[in-house]
Formats: structure tokens, sequence, C-alpha cells
């Protein structure tokens, strides 16, 4: 049954669309368990989450059909997801992150890549609002945030991107450079303690199983911090204040279901953790226990 220390993968492409749901305890190892379905299938989507809420926006379902929504469950009790509204644009590629009260989805294609950061209260249900834009009009960055800060990385804009931007969630406004991955690549996935931020796996010329870290509160270049099992893009990412996870997406031979973890305090590679229910890739995860709580 989801606990504290909770996270939930929702959605992902594995030969057809998923609409499946898993969860796993983070402080533990083990496969997930099923806990419902989001309301639409789709890949390509965004996830942020409060103590209490778990929330998907956008994606898609395949080259033509792109999506606004926003569904969300209650992290606590296990069943399918709820409309919550919808974002300001169909969009497909983006990355979200949270405090306790805001949640933000930035960058994406609409079909054109943009720079679009919407927001959202959690605690309520509703259309997203406009928080302002990021520095770079991507698909597929990486995202994590502390209490105080969103932060957006990577992503593929015609050419693969270095880029760290970041924001101050409690306010509205444009994206201010905080300075660059230790590699350009898209299609990464991002999770944070209060203190730290973690970018895992992603795509340049093939999948790459680099992890890079960020100190959130100050700005500047991203470290190394370990690698991934192997060469990993299109994948998701959550953690605790005390552990990160990296689940699902697609390696240089085939789409994964693999659980990986590390401990963000640290540094060093990824530990085996188990498997999720489905394999898949473009799924995106959120955890009732990050660091932006």
């Amino acid at each position: 049954f989801p606990s504290h220390d909770s996270s939930v993968w929702g959605g992902g492409y594995g030969g057809a669309q998923s609409n499946v749901i898993d969860y796993v305890t983070i402080a533990t190892t083990g496969n997930a368990t099923d806990f419902g379905d989001l309301t639409v299938a789709r890949n390509r989507l965004a996830s942020c989450s409060s103590s209490t809420r778990g929330v998907w926006a956008g994606g898609n379902n395949s080259s033509t059909t792109n999506y606004n929504i926003i569904d969300y469950v209650t992290i606590s009790t296990a069943g399918n997801a709820v409309d919550f509204g919808d974002l300001l644009q169909t969009v497909f590629g983006l990355a979200g992150c949270s405090n306790s009260t805001r949640g933000l989805f930035g960058a994406g294609s609409s079909p054109s890549n943009t720079n679009v950061i919407n927001y959202i209260t959690i605690a309520s249900v509703g259309n997203s609002t406009d928080f302002g834009d990021l520095n770079q009009q991507v698909q597929e960055p990486g995202a994590c945030a502390s209490s105080t800060r969103g932060v957006w990385g990577g992503g593929y804009g015609g050419a693969q991107s270095n880029v760290i931007d970041y924001v101050t969630i409690a306010t509205t406004g444009n994206a201010t450079d905080f300075g660059d991955l230790t590699a350009a690549r898209g299609y990464l996935g991002g999770c944070s303690s209060s203190t730290r931020g973690i970018f895992g796996g992603g795509y340049d010329t093939a999948y790459v199983n680099i992890i890079d870290y960020i100190t959130i509160a100050s700005a500047g270049n991203a470290t190394d911090f370990g690698d991934l099992l192997t060469g990993t893009g299109y994948i998701a990412a959550c953690s605790s204040t005390v552990r990160g996870v990296f689940g699902g997406g697609a390696t240089n031979v085939t789409t994964v279901n693999t659980l990986q973890y590390i401990t963000i305090a640290s540094t060093g590679n990824a530990q085996d953790f188990g498997d999720l229910t489905v394999t898949r890739s473009a799924l995106a995860a959120c955890s009732n226990a990050h660091g932006g709580l």
C-alpha cells in the first residue's frame, strides 16, 4: 500500500501507449506494484507532486495527437487518476518540478519547441497559469526543485543542450541562467534532495549513462556524480530527500523496465532497485517525499 516515501510512475510507451501507474517505496528496494491508470494513455508527459498528490501533465499519443491534459492521484491511496484541468497549450516532451504548493511544467514541443512555463496550485484543481519563460526553447529536459527553486537542465532544441535554468517557484517570471551540465544532452531525468539536484541519463549521439549534480541554492556548472547502470534516455526520475530513483527508458539496445537508485548526498554509480510492472520509456514519475517539500 502506498506510504510516505512513495513514488508513482505514470504513462510511457512500450510498443503501445501506456496508462499504467506503478508505485514503489523509495527507502526499500524491490519491484513496483500496480497503482491504477492515467485518464489517457500517453507518453512524453511530465510529473510533479506535493506530499499528498501526484500530478501528470501533457504528453502525446502519436505523431499527430498531443495533449493538454492534467490529471492527478492521491499518493496514499491506490486508484485511477482524476482530471485536474488543462495546460495552456497541448505540449509533449516537457518537464515538471514542484514545492509543496506549486507545480511547474516547462519546455516541450507543441509541436514546435517552446520555452513556456505553466504553473498550478497542486492542492486545488483547475487550468494552469502562465509563469514565464525558460531561456531556451527545448523539448525533453530534466527538472528538479528545492522548496525555493525550480531547475531545468538540458534538452533538445535542434541540437542537444547543456543549459541549466532556474526560477523562484513562489514568484512568477522568466528563468535565470544557472550554469551548464557536464555534457549536452536531452531526454534525461531529474530529481533532488532539498539541497542537491541530480540529472541522469539522456541522449546525445547515443544514449548516455552520465549522472550530474548541482547545489540548488547556488549557481554554477554541474559536477560528475557517477553513472547509471547503462546508457539510458527517455528515463523518468523521482526522489526522497535521501535517494534518487531512475526508472524505465530506452537504451542503445532496447526499452527497459529497470529501476535504479543513488544516495543523493554522496557520489557514485547507480545500483539496481527492481523493476517496473511494464517495460516502457518516456514515462514520468513523482513522489510524496522529494526535496522540494
